[in-house]
């Protein structure tokens, strides 16, 4: 039996030598706290994105929570967001005191933007889009609902590098986007690793600060901060890869693309909706399959580490009770719960991998 991975990191760092061969130049430096291979690195995410700053963080939740505190969200305040989203999302929204406020999604599994307007109220401090999956949500219309409440927009991005709306690129339209570099992301490090950009040079200027305990230098604190720097070691990783994303990017896109194709021809699986004027980047590929679960459990026996992507909606679970919503309140959200299923799309596989994920499904149908 043919057994087609989900992880990819052995693959991917299967020859570490380059990598640890510069962390050896590094470690004779000692320079391990926002030292060179971190300004370098922040300098050519900025240039692959276009914009004017970046700044390298702790983690992808770091990136968000940082950005919001940058704008002086904190208790009593409220962000919407969506309720389909990975926990780090509201988890950076409550870390600064402020709550979330969560609308339902769509089929292409980003935020409902028609719902937005309906729960702006007088606490409402921000909006914080999630490209979740690699998706881009409507930006066009989402900014526009932004400037008409005067309200700042933060793009969850975690999932999203190198996508694009209308020739844009996703994290790039708020006042500041979050990025992850998390092993699992389709640009990643040997851990929890984040950045943020902007265009603005005041928060630009603030998340520096912020980011490194409110020092102004080594003896003045100009604001109370915290500790969430982007690792020396991660950067000389990011900085290795990132002269790869590009074609990582590309890669990924292929392998959607290929599958949208070959599941296309199997009615059980219905491909989600895929919008003109968008560059999507496959961090992860999710279909709608009937019988899902019997489905995701033939995979695994055949072979096929297939994910689901969640099964439990976020916003019923056990730690967000505080937040009020019971279930039904998002019914895009519980349907996606029973029905997503995900494969693996990354850049390591190859067509015969892909055509085994394809045949695996195929016969579980048939057999059925």
């Amino acid at each position: 039996m043919t057994t087609v991975r989900y992880s990819y990191l052995a693959q991917q760092f299967a020859d570490p030598a380059p990598i640890l061969e510069a962390l050896a130049q590094l470690v004779a430096t000692g320079d391990f706290t926002l030292g060179k291979s971190v300004g370098e690195f922040e300098r050519a995410f900025a240039a692959m994105l276009g914009v004017r700053h970046a700044i390298g963080v702790g983690s992808g939740t770091d990136a968000l929570k940082l950005s919001l505190k940058a704008l002086g969200l904190g208790p009593g305040d409220e962000v919407i967001t969506a309720a389909n989203t990975f926990i780090a999302t509201v988890g950076a929204i409550h870390e600064t005191g402020a709550r979330a406020v969560f609308v339902d999604c769509e089929d292409h599994f980003c935020m409902n933007v028609d719902q937005v307007e309906a729960v702006i109220t007088p606490r409402t401090r921000a909006i914080m889009p999630v490209h979740f999956t690699g998706e881009v949500v409507d930006m066009t219309q989402l900014m526009a609902i932004a400037e008409r409440h005067q309200l700042p927009v933060v793009e969850d991005a975690c999932q999203g590098i190198l996508s694009e709306w209308n020739g844009r690129r996703s994290g790039t339209w708020g006042i500041a986007g979050g990025f992850s570099l998390h092993p699992l992301k389709n640009l990643n490090v040997w851990g929890d690793g984040g950045i943020i950009v902007t265009n603005d040079d005041d928060m630009d200027a603030r998340l520096r600060l912020l980011r490194n305990h409110g020092l102004k230098n080594r003896d003045e604190i100009e604001i109370l901060g915290c500790n969430s720097r982007l690792d020396s070691v991660q950067a000389v990783i990011g900085n290795w890869l990132i002269p790869q994303t590009g074609a990582i990017t590309e890669s990924r896109i292929r392998n959607g693309a290929y599958y949208d194709a070959a599941f296309g021809q199997i009615p059980e699986v219905r491909i989600p909706p895929r919008r003109s004027g968008m560059k999507r980047v496959f961090h992860l590929y999710m279909v709608f399959a009937e019988q899902r679960d019997a489905l995701f459990a033939y995979c695994l026996e055949h072979g096929v580490e297939a994910k689901i992507h969640y099964p439990i909606p976020l916003y019923q679970q056990k730690g967000l009770r505080e937040l009020g919503y019971v279930a039904g309140d998002f019914p895009v959200t519980d349907r996606h719960a029973r029905e997503v299923i995900s494969f693996p799309v990354d850049q390591h596989l190859t067509e015969e991998d892909q055509a085994s994920v394809v045949d695996v499904v195929r016969a579980f149908y048939q057999n059925g």
